[in-house]
């Protein structure tokens, strides 16, 4: 029979975590011990759990690491880490390790070194003898030393972090029942706390927030200094540019909610327009466009990056079509971001939830309980569903912020 020890420390118990932890090992059929368990008592106390795993053979040992290793687990063996050279460009050895989304350290000469840019489906390159960093796959070079195997990393899932107890109502949760004015009014106690520290606040947007009348607010959040990133498609600011050029959205009056005769049409009109100006930088300033949310962010010099699709209409100039052009730009405007607000747009929900750490606070605003639920099960464990009318959530939201 083979033997390891594991440990986990931090808030297991609460968390729900240490359940996690035992049920997996007794669905791969192996056997456990606790070896020591210390309980902590107050809220700002951790546990430690040590245990050990017996399996008949070494590669069911290897093979559990990496399914509880997630949750928190590491080998007390502390054995350095392995690396080796990548062999060409975009090439990683074999058995390379890869990442979550979660805060990871790997032991280095014999010490613990946190892994900078952390981002999930990404190797971990070491850099120099005190520095680590998630790198793409696409962005291996040749000769790179690439971290393999997994014995020798230590994850933090959010869960087994201390309850600071600012965002206690962070949770999984997704309910239609609960009232939205009490989530709206956490968040917006939130965002206040982070701008008061000079934190980062970066919003995902799909064109819906236009069609439920959530332009203006969204516009005011971003004119009263809120917003520090924004993320979207071509479809947000073409049907933004056609509700302040034509008084529509997808062909929809504004203001009296009825279909206009050709309506369909609209948004080819408005791109037309800045077709006509060249940009829609270029509209503001010969005063064709005068408010809105693209407006309010090229005004305030908000960093953003409209990801292109197949789908596209025109597209608009500013529109980024590379795909790994665009991804590039994502991943530097949501950088250091202390919350991500993700409004009615479920791919690029996704999309920006792969290359966000779990450590970052992130709210889904979407009429569709699913879409929290499709966003989590692709990793974004840590994401809150506010299930509302995303118009409804930003009216509401620019009142607790006070935005005018």
């Amino acid at each position: 029979m083979k033997k390891n020890i594991y440990q986990a420390k931090g808030h297991l118990i609460d968390s729900g975590l240490f359940s996690k932890i035992v049920n997996t090992i007794l669905d791969e059929g192996l056997d456990y011990s606790v070896e020591e368990m210390v309980i902590g008592k107050q809220p700002d106390e951790q546990s430690v759990v040590r245990f050990s795993i017996t399996s008949n053979d070494e590669d069911s040992l290897d093979s559990i690491l990496k399914k509880i290793s997630p949750l928190g687990v590491y080998t007390l063996n502390n054995e350095n880490a392995k690396f080796e050279k990548a062999d060409k460009d975009k090439h990683a050895p074999q058995h390379f390790y890869s990442t979550t989304n979660h805060r990871t350290e790997v032991f280095v000469n014999n010490k613990w070194i946190e892994v900078k840019d952390q981002r999930m489906d990404a190797v971990i390159v070491k850099e120099n003898e005190t520095t680590l960093r998630c790198v793409k796959l696409r962005d291996i070079k040749k000769d790179d030393l690439i971290l393999v195997e997994g014995e020798s990393v230590r994850v933090y899932p959010p869960q087994i972090e201390a309850n600071t107890g600012g965002f206690a109502f962070m949770s999984n949760d997704v309910s239609s029942e609960r009232r939205g004015e009490i989530a709206v009014s956490k968040i917006a106690t939130e965002i206040n706390e982070i701008k008061k520290r000079n934190g980062k606040i970066v919003v995902v947007a799909g064109p819906v927030v236009i069609h439920t009348g959530g332009a203006d607010y969204l516009a005011s959040l971003i004119r009263n200094g809120y917003v520090d990133g924004f993320l979207g498609g071509n479809a947000i600011a073409v049907h933004d540019l056609e509700s302040r050029f034509l008084n529509t959205s997808l062909g929809v009056d504004i203001n009296t909610g009825k279909v206009t005769e050709h309506g369909h049409n609209h948004h080819m009109k408005a791109i037309n327009i800045i077709y006509g100006q060249g940009s829609i930088k270029n509209a503001i300033d010969n005063d064709v466009l005068r408010d809105g949310v693209m407006y309010e962010i090229i005004k305030n010099n908000i960093p953003y990056c409209l990801a292109g699709s197949i789908r596209d209409d025109g597209p608009l100039p500013e529109t980024v079509n590379d795909m790994i052009e665009a991804q590039t730009q994502y991943a530097q405007i949501i950088k250091g971001a202390d919350m991500i607000l993700m409004l009615s747009t479920m791919l690029h929900s996704i999309g920006t939830g792969n290359m966000t750490p779990s450590s970052t606070k992130t709210i889904c605003v979407d009429i569709n309980p699913a879409v929290v639920t499709k966003l989590s099960d692709r990793g974004t464990g840590q994401a809150i569903g506010v299930v509302s009318d995303v118009g409804l959530f930003l009216k509401t939201l620019s009142e607790k912020l006070n935005c005018e």
